[in-house]
């Protein structure tokens, strides 16, 4: 019989163990970017960079909700064990390889361990601890994925500077074999009962849908037309896959998103608000360090640091939050966290050309906030609504939402940037072109061409002082002008419509039911039929 010091003993080792892993994961989502430079130096591929986030990408939003299901069925040690081995045997062979076309495929594998071990350690936290214990320690784990985003292009720099680009995926070796043996030692076997029923054919189409709709969104606007058939072509393969699966699922024996869940208030409106604010977070994370180093003119390593205190800011907010949510609630957490996080965002539609660095720091702090009250108490509020049994898809449901928004997020603000601008430059560009004379004509066409096809290139210039010095100073000195008043007024625009969706999430919240913390251990409740509240 287990007694209390050995069952205290196994719950400080997991704990230690999903810490390490979680610090590892967030970690290699970051330092990885610092590389870039140096790994394009050394393998070549330029024109297949985006790849290496993208393959990940793909990769390990897929096998989210698939984790969660899995976690289920085979019990968390051995889905969280085998997800840390899928990720650091990816991580040695991407070390090893030899040229940008295996790094992508290795990146790819990569994924699919890190796409089980994001939403396991909250699964995990959700199997030991009581409602109470869920917010603090959720809010612990969402401040060091927060600590790790902000050190990991520091830690990043350091590794390609001193040792080499490979080091930053040969060092989640060491660090991840002891979150492996930690975890295998804290989490207890599964013992299986009865037949196992896989839910293959809910995994192929909902892999088909997802994969196509990401694939359209990361391609859509930037490497193909949006009417192009391309692009029609993904679109409508994503539409019959996702079709598809909800047929598939509403028939299986254990599906691994159940559809009656959608019939949940709760579970669509939680979802829902984990989906908007990730729109919004990615759309400052991504537009506001462009706003500094086009319009304000600052460098990228300045730019980089303006996100250091939304990161600083979230993980207070995350610590504090899982405190003081047992005493506010859910519900009026949820919506003061995502009212700062709205008024956030209005203050970056003030930002301009004159903007300190100071100014800009504060309001990403202020985001921040709301982003820390907000993301660990969503899972949570799942967990607490849910019985044990379906807490793994429960957990990996939000995990999934969220990653959908933030790519959804840079998609929709990244069209709105491209279609405004484009419109701007025709009306303030255009006429400046046409008043140089004839001499000047195949550089008028040329540019023309691109504010017709492709806007963001054009702008992409005030980041590229040596294109800018190819044309004649009173030239350049005139479209630097007309391409930052340009910028500027399309990225206002970018946060008006950040702004506005973050207030459609905030909006969501108000449909929630309250939602009380249970203050003993989470315990089996009845498998919860299908209802329509």
């Amino acid at each position: 019989m287990t007694t209390t010091t050995e069952t205290s003993h196994n719950r400080t080792l997991l704990l230690i163990g999903l810490i390490i892993a979680m610090f590892f994961s967030a970690l290699d989502g970051t330092i990885v970017g610092t590389a870039m430079p140096k790994i394009v130096g050394d393998l070549g591929g330029l024109s297949k960079m985006t790849w290496l986030t993208t393959a990940y990408m793909l990769t390990s939003t897929t096998v989210v909700p698939i984790a969660g299901k899995l976690a289920d069925l085979l019990g968390r040690r051995a889905v969280y064990v085998t997800g840390l081995i899928i990720f650091m045997g990816a991580s040695a062979l991407c070390g090893l390889a030899t040229n940008m076309t295996e790094l992508i495929i290795f990146r790819g594998v990569q994924g699919i361990g890190g796409g089980v071990m994001m939403p396991m350690a909250m699964i995990v936290i959700g199997d030991l601890f009581t409602g109470k214990e869920r917010a603090k320690f959720q809010g612990v784990f969402g401040g060091i994925y927060g600590l790790a985003s902000v050190i990991g292009p520091q830690i990043g720099g350091w590794i390609v500077d001193s040792l080499n680009w490979k080091w930053v995926f040969y060092i989640n070796l060491p660090v991840g074999i002891i979150a492996t043996i930690l975890i295998a030692m804290g989490l207890k076997g599964r013992k299986q009962i009865g037949s196992i029923n896989f839910d293959i054919a809910g995994m192929v189409t909902m892999i088909v849908g997802v994969v196509s709709l990401l694939l359209a969104l990361t391609f859509g606007g930037k490497d193909y037309d949006w009417n192009s058939w391309q692009i029609l072509g993904l679109f409508a393969l994503a539409a019959i896959g996702l079709v598809s699966f909800v047929i598939v699922e509403t028939k299986a024996k254990e599906p691994i998103l159940p559809m009656y869940l959608f019939k949940n208030r709760t579970f669509t409106f939680l979802n829902l608000i984990g989906f908007f604010m990730s729109i919004g977070m990615f759309g400052a994370i991504v537009f506001v360090p462009f706003f500094m180093q086009g319009i304000v003119g600052v460098s990228a390593t300045a730019s980089g640091t303006i996100m250091t205190p939304l990161m600083i800011s979230m993980i207070i907010a995350s610590i504090i939050g899982g405190q003081l949510v047992y005493k506010v609630g859910i519900k009026p957490q949820i919506i003061a966290g995502m009212l700062i996080m709205a008024s956030g965002f209005f203050m970056l539609t003030t930002l301009n050309m004159d903007t300190s660095k100071l100014a800009a720091t504060s309001y990403m702090a202020i985001i921040g906030l709301g982003m820390g009250l907000v993301m660990p108490i969503l899972t949570l509020a799942l967990q607490e609504s849910f019985s044990k049994e379906e807490l793994g898809v429960i957990t990996s449901s939000s995990q999934f939402f969220r990653s959908i928004g933030g790519t959804f997020g840079i998609t929709i603000l990244g069209a709105v940037m491209n279609s405004k601008s484009g419109t701007l430059l025709t009306d303030q560009l255009v006429p400046f072109l046409n008043t140089l004379p004839a001499q000047a004509g195949p550089i008028v066409s040329k540019l023309k061409d691109m504010i017709a096809t492709n806007p963001e290139g054009l702008l992409q210039m005030l980041f590229s002082p040596e294109a800018l010095k190819q044309m004649p100073a009173a030239l350049s000195d005139k479209m630097v002008s007309i391409l930052k008043t340009a910028l500027m007024d399309s990225l206002h625009s970018v946060f008006f419509v950040g702004l506005s969706l973050i207030v459609v999430g905030a909006l969501f919240t108000l449909f929630l039911k309250q939602i009380k913390l249970a203050n003993k251990k989470a315990v089996v409740k009845e498998k919860l039929e299908p209802t329509s509240d």
